[in-house]
């Protein structure tokens, strides 16, 4: 396509291409947008200013210095988890200290077999491996909580247990059975018998014990001394509560060897044999009181405890 030009001033025509055309206005354009950029590059740097400004640096700078205290504070958060995560542990620790030394004194109560439970090492443990497949274990956080309750659970059963041992030995240790002596013989029973010092029916709260002059007068189960001094018919007397209401009582005694309020064991030597009081010579009277009311003390010195 082609377009004619005619020149009014000489009659003449002119013919042009539409391609040409197309071209010269490409080039025009081009012109122009060269230009346009020239005067942007001269009018900036007439001004001072070049492709980064200070502005933007300035920008940069404040996003770079907001940086820097994030980091800052994520640091210092940071220190403070594993402070707290080593208090934690410490926690932990100590936790499981206590319940070392808490099941040591269960096996000590139990009295289990050496090496039957031996908390000063660690566990045995083994077994073939097995493959996990895709198990992603628990964040540490979540693991220390999940030690933590387990521990509590433990804390809870031994404690349990150890009252319930605590229990067991207690009632084994109080539990009154035996012989007062450790040498003699059984000389006088409970219930009526003739007054060795007018002849006439009366009677007995206890049984008598012959034996040396000066021997051992023991405890026949764990208590406290309620009573250790002379009484009226006794001579000197020592006096234990056992608990559960149970009370015994050791009479005529040469020479007393513990004091009120002193807690014993079964075994323990409490007393001499005398002849001390209303006597006819070297015995122990042995009274056994259940709930304030003399009980025979037959029963109780060939029984076994049964726990």
């Amino acid at each position: 396509m082609n377009i004619i030009l005619v020149s009014r001033r000489h009659g003449r025509s002119r013919t042009i291409s539409l391609s040409a055309l197309i071209i010269l206005a490409s080039l025009l354009l081009a012109g122009l947008i060269a230009l346009g950029v020239m005067l942007t590059l001269q009018l900036q740097s007439r001004g001072g200013d070049g492709i980064i400004d200070p502005y933007a640096v300035s920008q940069w700078q404040k996003r770079i210095s907001g940086q820097e205290k994030e980091l800052a504070r994520t640091r210092e958060y940071t220190e403070e988890q594993i402070r707290a995560l080593t208090v934690k542990l410490a926690e932990l620790q100590s936790r499981l200290t206590r319940l070392d030394a808490l099941g040591e004194r269960l096996v000590d109560v139990a009295e289990l077999e050496d090496g039957e439970f031996d908390f000063a090492v660690p566990p045995a443990v083994g077994g073939p491996e097995t493959d996990t497949g895709d198990y992603n274990p628990p964040d540490f956080v979540t693991a220390l909580d999940q030690l933590s309750s387990l521990i509590d659970d433990r804390e809870q059963q031994l404690s349990v247990l150890n009252s319930l041992l605590g229990d067991r030995k207690i009632q084994s240790a109080t539990f009154v059975a035996g012989r007062p002596i450790q040498r003699g013989w059984m000389s006088s029973r409970y219930g009526y018998r003739n007054d060795p010092f007018n002849g006439k029916v009366a009677w007995h709260d206890g049984v008598d014990f012959a034996g040396k002059d000066g021997s051992n007068i023991v405890a026949v189960a764990a208590g406290v001394v309620t009573w250790s001094s002379d009484r009226y018919g006794y001579g000197n007397l020592i006096e234990i509560n056992h608990g559960n209401g149970y009370v015994t009582r050791y009479a005529h005694c040469k020479e007393l060897l513990v004091d009120v309020g002193d807690v014993i064991k079964k075994g323990d030597v409490v007393a001499l044999m005398g002849s001390t009081g209303r006597s006819t010579g070297p015995h122990v009277h042995f009274e056994v009181l259940h709930r304030g009311k003399s009980v025979d003390p037959a029963k109780f010195i060939n029984r076994v405890a049964q726990f």
